[in-house]
C-alpha cells in the first residue's frame, strides 16, 4: 500500500481541477465511454474481486454477486442506457410577465468529487457513487476503507488501469489520510459511513462550504404486528439481517413484535436461520465473519447483557458470531447504538402508539420496516418518518434503482442509485434565455404604468 503525503494529494487535487477546467469530462459522449470502460474492466475482474471481498469478509460469490456485483453492473448499466436522456435541458414554463422569454434547467457537473467509502460493501459503495461522478461529468477521487485491503487492492488496479489519474484516482491510507484528504478543497463530498465520523466530515466541508451526500447508518425498527404471514416475515426478517453477518447499514436492528406473537416468531426465526445456515452456521459458505477484533468484542459484549432466545456462539479466532435473537429492553447498552451486526435485540409491544412513541423519541433511521396489513403499515409511516422503508419486506427498497437512497436526520442527507446518483453530482443550473425581438418597458423605472405592472405580477 503506497501512502500519499499531504503534497501528494495537494497536487493529486491540482491535477484533477486543471483536467476538470480543461472541459474534457463535460461531453456525453466522452462520459459514455468511460462508463463503457468501467464497465468492462470489472467484468475481467469479477473472479478476483469476488476472491477478495471471500478474504475480507468471508463473503460467499453467490452473495458478493446479490449484493455487490450485480447491484453495481446494473447500476452502470442504467447510467449508460439513460444518460443521454437525464442530461437533455429540462423545459420549465415561464410566467406570462416574463414573456416571451424560455426558460430551461440544465445539468453541469460540480468539479473534483471525493468519495469515501465503507468496508462493510466495499465493491458495491465505492462503484455506485463513483459511476453518479462518472455519468454527471466529474473527476473523482476515490478513498476506500483501509478494513477490507482485498478489494480495495483490486480496485486501486481496476482504476489505475481504466483511468488517468488525473480523471479518476484511487488512494489508500488510514484516518491520517481521510485527514489530509479533507483539509483539501473539493467540489463536492459524498461519504458513507457512521454518524460519527459523518459530523467530522461535515465540519471539514464548512470549512470550503463544499455540498455533502452523507449516507450514514442508525437503528432501523422492524414492528411485527398482529396479521402478520409469520412464516414469511421470519425468513424475511432473518435474511435481512444475516446478509453479510448483519453489517448492513439498512439490517434490521431491532425487532418490536406484538406480545402475543413473540413466542411463535422467535421459533420462526430459529428455524430461518438454521435453514440458511445449517444447525452450524460456523461451518456454512455462505455466512460472512465480523471484520475486525474490535467489532468482534463490541459484539461479543452485547451477548452477555441480556437474555438469549437463540444463538450466542462465537469464534474470536475465525471473528464469528451466530445469529443471534437476544431478550432487550429500552435502557440496555445493545439499544443505545448501531448492533452492525448478526444479533437482533427483541422487544414486544401490546400498542403500536408505543412504538410510534419510541420511535420517534430517537434519531431517525435509515430504514422502517413493517410487517402486517399494508394500510396500516403505511399509517404506520405517516406518523413517523426513515430515509426509506418496506412494508411486508427488509432491504429489497435499496435494490431498485428507480427509488432513492439516503438518510434524514441522524441517518443522512442527500440520496443516490440510478437518476438520482447522476442528480446527486450534479448542479442544475436555472437559466432564463430572453428575446431580443422587444422588451416590456413596464418593468423600468420609474414605474409609471406601476398599476398595470402589478395587474401582470
Amino acid at each position: 500500500m503506497n501512502i500519499p503525503t499531504l503534497e501528494d494529494l495537494q497536487e493529486l487535487v491540482v491535477h484533477q481541477k486543471t483536467f476538470f477546467l480543461q472541459q474534457h469530462t463535460k461531453p456525453i459522449r466522452w462520459r459514455l465511454e468511460k462508463l463503457q470502460k468501467f464497465r468492462k474492466a470489472l467484468l475481467s475482474h469479477e473472479a478476483v474481486l469476488y476472491k477478495a471481498l471471500y478474504l475480507d469478509l468471508h463473503k460467499s460469490e453467490k452473495e458478493s454477486f446479490l449484493t455487490e456485483f450485480s447491484i453495481v453492473m446494473n447500476e452502470l448499466d442504467s447510467h449508460i442506457r439513460d444518460l443521454e436522456k437525464w442530461s437533455r435541458p429540462v423545459k420549465v414554463r415561464t410566467p406570462l410577465p416574463l414573456f416571451p422569454s424560455k426558460s430551461r434547467i440544465i445539468r453541469e457537473p460540480l468539479g473534483v468529487t471525493l468519495i469515501i467509502a465503507p468496508w462493510n460493501y466495499p465493491l458495491n459503495l465505492m462503484a455506485c457513487p463513483l459511476i453518479g461522478a462518472i455519468s454527471a461529468g466529474n473527476c473523482a477521487i476515490l478513498k476506500p476503507s483501509p478494513y477490507a485491503p482485498c478489494v480495495a487492492n483490486v480496485m486501486e488496479k481496476i482504476i489505475s488501469t481504466t483511468f488517468d489519474k488525473s480523471h479518476i484516482a484511487l488512494v489508500q491510507g488510514h484516518r491520517d489520510v481521510n485527514t489530509l484528504l479533507l483539509q483539501q478543497h473539493f467540489d463536492m463530498i459524498f461519504y458513507t459511513g457512521s454518524p460519527a465520523v459523518g459530523r467530522v466530515v461535515m465540519e471539514a466541508a464548512a470549512k470550503h462550504l463544499t455540498p455533502v451526500v452523507l449516507e450514514l447508518g442508525g437503528k432501523s425498527p422492524c414492528i411485527v404486528d398482529t396479521g402478520a404471514n409469520l412464516e414469511l416475515a421470519a425468513r424475511r426478517i432473518a435474511w435481512g439481517k444475516t446478509l453479510n453477518a448483519g453489517q448492513t447499514c439498512v439490517a434490521p436492528d431491532y425487532l418490536v413484535v406484538h406480545e402475543s406473537l413473540k413466542k411463535t416468531l422467535v421459533e420462526k426465526l430459529a428455524l430461518c436461520f438454521e435453514a440458511f445456515y445449517g444447525e452450524d452456521a460456523q461451518r456454512s459458505e455462505d455466512f460472512c465473519r465480523i471484520i475486525n477484533d474490535k467489532a468482534f468484542d463490541r459484539l461479543s459484549g452485547y451477548l452477555k447483557q441480556g437474555k438469549i432466545l437463540y444463538g450466542g456462539q462465537c469464534d474470536p479466532e475465525q471473528r464469528y458470531i451466530q445469529p443471534t435473537l437476544i431478550k432487550a429492553d429500552p435502557e440496555m447498552p445493545i439499544m443505545q447504538e448501531e448492533v452492525f451486526g448478526p444479533i437482533l435485540p427483541v422487544m414486544t409491544y401490546n400498542s403500536l402508539s408505543d412504538v410510534i412513541d419510541y420511535i420517534n423519541r430517537h434519531p431517525k433511521p435509515l430504514a422502517l420496516y413493517y410487517f402486517g396489513n399494508a394500510e396500516k403499515g403505511m399509517r404506520i409511516l405517516a406518523k413517523t418518518t426513515s430515509g426509506g422503508a418496506c412494508i411486508n419486506d427488509t432491504v429489497v427498497h435499496t435494490a431498485n434503482a428507480g427509488l432513492p437512497f439516503g438518510g434524514v436526520g441522524n441517518s443522512g442527507m442527500g440520496r443516490y442509485h440510478g437518476k438520482e446518483s447522476y442528480l446527486a453530482f450534479s448542479h442544475s443550473r436555472s437559466v432564463i434565455v430572453s428575446s431580443n425581438r422587444f422588451d416590456i418597458g413596464i418593468k423600468y423605472p420609474p414605474y409609471k404604468k406601476f398599476k398595470l405592472l402589478k395587474r401582470f405580477l
